[in-house]
């Protein structure tokens, strides 16, 4: 297909073969495992994990091309059990007459239901099609675990600076439109920040800002002129890009603030730009117990609530109940007290390694556990006043570290104070 200067640039600069990919060199440099696969002529099922614009679909298609299989390609967004029937019934027929299984692309698999991850799996399982799913969501919760067993996964990393401004000056150069006109890159830190490692968009917004000037005149592209053309021409939200982490990190920061008004502001910006129920009501879990937690510990049943209750609903009702949530937790007394303990307990256990288990503490079930002083001088809690008796419950090299300490809720403080009470001095 021939393409012309109305074609996005992003379009144009696709790379042909896989010596013309750029990054991602873990998975396709000598030796690495997808290269490794790719050499044998092998390529089992797998699932691309990693951020907009890194090369996903670009690498799907090179994949197939690189191993001359038949290739389909379904979006999750507009595709449903139908139509992953009616593409695996074409890939079976094709069989009949090509020895090489065909190869099914699912972009944004995550936003497949169940039913329609169910559809894939005798297809995948008897080899009929080799699939290759596209995420940004991590697979582990997004992708039911009959499918994700029958797959590798594989990680795709942000492209570093140095690969984007490569991408950068690809474009002007080789492209046979811009090619043709005098452009000066002179500064290239907007283009990338504002990209925010997006390869696609990246590449959007340098045509974006070309094409505000007059393309018989020099071009001088500095970090200014991108900043100024960029406030005025990017899109509100976009949920595959950049805003939608700067956005949901607003939206929390003002949950974690106690600023309703900015949350549910925020969350009306996700709602309207079209961002899953479902990423929004995990990201209200997360802050329920991290922000919140001991000082109102309901705030995380009412996040699991939610997240349980829009799942039921959907859209449009379910912005209600986010709405509700959101409001909730940022009227709740706030507290980070379990969230800092973990933290401080993990580097412990990080600087110390695996201490062993006191011998009063371990489990007893044979005689010669028993012979070794397994369960020894443990004292049974029930048997004391208050269900309560001092004894050392911490390995010797750790004796006494305290990693509960409480904020400024008063419910952290008043655990804290009978912590204090209970162990007198200990911690």
């Amino acid at each position: 297909m021939s393409q012309t200067p109305s074609t996005p640039l992003a379009e144009r600069m696709r790379p042909k073969n896989l010596d013309e990919y750029v990054g991602q060199e873990h998975l396709l440099k000598k030796g690495a495992s997808l290269r490794k696969s790719l050499d044998a002529g092998v390529l089992p099922s797998l699932i691309l994990w990693g951020p907009p614009g890194v090369g996903k679909t670009t690498l799907a298609t090179l994949l197939a091309n690189q191993l001359n299989r038949p290739f389909y390609t379904l979006s999750a967004i507009s595709s449903g059990v139908k139509e992953v029937r009616e593409v695996i019934k074409k890939a079976e027929n094709q069989g009949m007459f090509d020895r090489a299984g065909a190869i099914l692309f699912i972009d944004e698999i995550h936003r497949f239901s169940k039913a329609q991850q169910d559809s894939l799996l005798g297809a995948v399982e008897k080899g009929i099609v080799t699939l290759i799913g596209a995420t940004t969501e991590n697979p582990s919760f997004e992708v039911i675990s009959a499918l994700l067993s029958r797959c590798q996964v594989y990680t795709l990393e942000s492209l570093p600076k140095d690969k984007l401004e490569d991408l950068l000056h690809n474009a002007l150069e080789r492209d046979e439109h811009l090619s043709q006109l005098k452009i000066n890159l002179i500064e290239t830190n907007a283009l990338i920040r504002i990209s925010g490692g997006d390869a696609r968009k990246l590449l959007t917004l340098l045509e974006i800002v070309i094409s505000t000037f007059a393309q018989t005149e020099e071009i001088e592209i500095t970090d200014d002129i991108v900043f100024s053309i960029a406030q005025q021409n990017i899109a509100r939200y976009d949920k595959d890009g950049e805003q939608h982490y700067d956005i949901i990190s607003a939206f929390i920061k003002s949950i974690r603030g106690s600023d309703p008004n900015a949350a549910v502001y925020w969350l009306a910006r996700m709602i309207e730009g079209g961002e899953d129920a479902k990423f929004i009501a995990r990201r209200l879990i997360i802050s329920a117990s991290e922000d919140i937690g001991l000082a109102n510990p309901t705030a995380l049943i009412m996040a699991n609530n939610c997240f349980q209750a829009i799942n039921t609903i959907g859209f449009p009702e379910a912005r209600i109940i986010l709405s509700q949530c959101t409001i909730y937790l940022a009227t709740s007394p706030k507290g980070n007290a379990a969230y800092m303990a973990i933290n401080q307990a993990q580097e412990l256990v990080k600087k110390t390694g695996n201490l062993p288990v006191p011998l009063s503490l371990r489990n007893a079930p044979t005689r010669l556990m028993k012979e070794l002083d397994y369960g020894k001088g443990y004292k049974y809690s029930h048997d004391h006043p208050g269900n309560f008796v001092r004894q050392e419950f911490m390995p010797d090299d750790v004796k006494g570290a305290n990693f509960y300490r409480a904020g400024s809720s008063k419910r952290e403080q008043d655990i804290e104070a009978e912590i204090k009470q209970k162990w007198q001095g200990k911690y």
